[in-house]
C-alpha cells in the first residue's frame, strides 16, 4: 500500500454532494434478496469492497448478482460452497450471514482476511444456539474462521442480547426467519435498526415494546431495495464543513435512520449549524437531506450512551476536538478496539501525528484542542476510517499531509480523496 499527499486551500467551502449507497443497507438488501425466491433488485449499492464481498459470498451459494438485480433460488435453494467463503474485511458480511446459513442442511465456514480474522466472534454462538443453530468460532480467541453447522431445524424463542449491536440483532433475525414459531429479541438500543425496519415492512415482523421486535417467520419476498446515501460516510464531509468556519455541506438522499444520526447531534454540540429534513422512506426507513455550517468548534464530552450509536464516526469526534477550543472526551466506547483496527490507539496516533494532543483511556480518549494541526504523516494500519479521518484532519492543517495506506478508503468510499479536493475546486 502506498501514501497519499492530501492538503486544501484556505477558506470556507459551499457544496452540495451526493455520497454512496449505504454499505449497512447494502449488505442487507444483498443478504434478504439472496434468501429471497426469484428475481430482486438493490438500486444505488455501495461501491466500496466490504459490499463486494458479500456479492462474493452470496454468489458462492449459487446466487446470481449483476448490475444490483438477485436471482436467487431462495435460502432453501442454496448449494453448498466448495471451500471456505470469503468474506474478506467485512464484519457485517460474516455475522449477518452466518445468521442467514444457520438451519441449512450443509455445513459453511465463512473466513476473511487478516484482520477481519482476529474480530470478535464468539458473541453469535450463544443467541444462535438459543434458536437451536450450531455455530462454531475459532477458539481460543472467539474469532473467525466461524462454522455453520447442519441442525435438524430452528426453533424460535426468546432472546436476550447483552450488546447494542445491529450485526448481532441482524443476524438473529435472518435466522428466526427459518424458526417453527416467532422470536423475541430484546437487548440494549441505541443500535441501527435497519433490519428491523425491512422486516417489519416486509410482513416479517413487529416491534413490541421499548426494546423488543418480534419476528414472523416466513418466506422473504423478492423485494426491490433502494439504497440511500450513507451516513457514515457524509459523515467526513459534515466534519469537513464544521471545520471551516462559514463553511456548508449538503448532502441529500442520505439515511436518517435514528440510530445514524447521533454524530449530527455532537456536530450540534461543537457548535455546528445543522439542518435535516426526512423527505421520504425505504421500506419505513427515513431518508432525507443534511446541511451542515461551520461556526467554530467548542470541545464536548461524548457520554457512553451517545458513542455507542455513534462508534463509526468518533475517529472524528477526535479530529474535531483536537482543533476545539477546550477538552474532549469519548466514553464508553470500549467496542472501538474490536473494529478492523484499535480505533481508539488509531485515533490518539492520528491526532498525535498532526502536533495534536490526545490520551486513550480504556473505553475512550481524550483530546485537548489546540486549535491547529500540524502537517505530518498518518498511519492508518489499513483502517479505511483513519485514512479517510486523516483527510479530514487536513483541513485544518496550513500545508500537506501524508495518508498512509491511503487506499483502504475504498472499502467504503472509492474516490473519497477526489471528491474532498473537489470540494475547493
Amino acid at each position: 500500500m502506498t501514501g497519499r499527499t492530501v492538503s486544501f486551500p484556505p477558506g470556507p467551502v459551499a457544496a452540495t454532494v451526493s455520497v454512496p449507497g449505504d454499505k449497512s443497507l447494502s449488505h442487507r438488501a444483498l443478504i434478504l434478496g439472496a434468501m429471497a425466491q426469484g428475481r430482486s433488485r438493490a438500486i444505488g449499492l455501495g461501491p466500496g469492497a466490504d459490499v463486494a464481498a458479500t456479492i462474493g459470498a452470496v454468489r458462492a451459494l449459487g446466487v446470481a448478482v449483476d448490475a444490483g438485480w438477485i436471482d436467487s433460488p431462495g435460502v432453501d435453494g442454496w448449494w453448498a460452497p466448495d471451500r471456505p467463503i470469503d468474506c474478506a474485511n467485512s464484519a457485517t458480511t460474516m455475522r449477518l450471514l452466518t445468521g442467514a446459513l444457520a438451519g441449512c442442511p450443509f455445513p459453511t465456514t465463512l473466513t476473511g482476511d487478516a484482520s477481519l480474522v482476529r474480530r470478535p466472534m464468539r458473541r453469535l454462538v450463544g443467541p444462535l444456539g438459543a434458536l437451536g443453530a450450531d455455530v462454531t468460532v475459532t477458539e481460543p480467541g472467539g474469532t473467525a474462521p466461524v462454522t455453520v453447522h447442519p441442525v435438524a431445524g430452528l426453533h424460535g424463542g426468546t432472546v436476550t442480547l447483552d450488546l447494542a449491536s445491529a450485526q448481532l440483532r441482524s443476524a438473529v433475525a435472518l435466522a428466526a426467519l427459518r424458526a417453527d414459531g416467532s422470536t423475541l429479541i430484546t437487548g440494549p438500543g441505541g443500535y441501527r435498526d435497519h433490519t428491523e425496519r425491512w422486516l417489519g415492512s416486509l410482513g416479517l415482523g413487529r416491534f413490541e415494546g421499548a426494546d423488543g421486535f418480534r419476528v414472523v417467520p416466513g418466506p422473504v419476498p423478492s423485494t426491490e431495495f433502494r439504497i440511500p446515501g450513507d451516513p457514515s460516510s457524509a459523515a467526513f464531509l459534515w466534519a469537513a464543513a464544521a471545520m471551516r468556519r462559514g463553511s456548508t455541506i449538503t448532502t441529500p438522499g442520505v439515511s436518517l435512520n435514528p440510530g445514524r444520526i447521533g454524530f449530527l447531534q455532537i456536530l450540534e454540540e461543537f457548535g455546528a449549524e445543522i439542518a435535516a429534513e426526512v423527505t421520504g422512506s425505504v421500506l419505513d426507513d427515513p431518508v432525507g437531506t443534511v446541511t451542515v455550517t461551520g461556526h467554530g468548534l467548542f470541545g464536548v464530552e461524548v457520554p457512553a450512551e451517545l458513542a455507542a450509536a455513534t462508534l463509526d464516526e468518533l475517529i472524528l469526534v477526535g479530529v474535531l476536538g483536537s482543533v476545539a477550543e477546550g477538552i474532549t472526551t469519548v466514553r464508553g466506547a470500549a467496542e472501538l478496539r474490536t473494529k478492523e483496527t484499535d480505533r481508539i490507539a488509531g485515533t490518539v496516533d492520528l491526532i498525535g501525528s498532526l502536533g495534536g494532543a490526545a490520551e486513550p483511556t480504556e473505553d475512550g480518549f481524550a483530546v485537548v484542542g489546540i486549535g491547529r494541526l500540524e502537517p505530518g504523516t498518518v498511519p492508518t494500519n489499513g483502517d479505511h476510517r483513519v485514512a479517510m479521518a486523516g483527510a479530514v484532519a487536513a483541513v485544518a492543517v496550513d500545508g500537506a499531509v501524508v495518508i498512509e495506506d491511503a487506499e483502504a478508503a475504498g472499502v467504503s468510499w472509492p474516490g473519497f480523496y477526489e471528491v474532498m479536493e473537489g470540494l475547493w475546486s
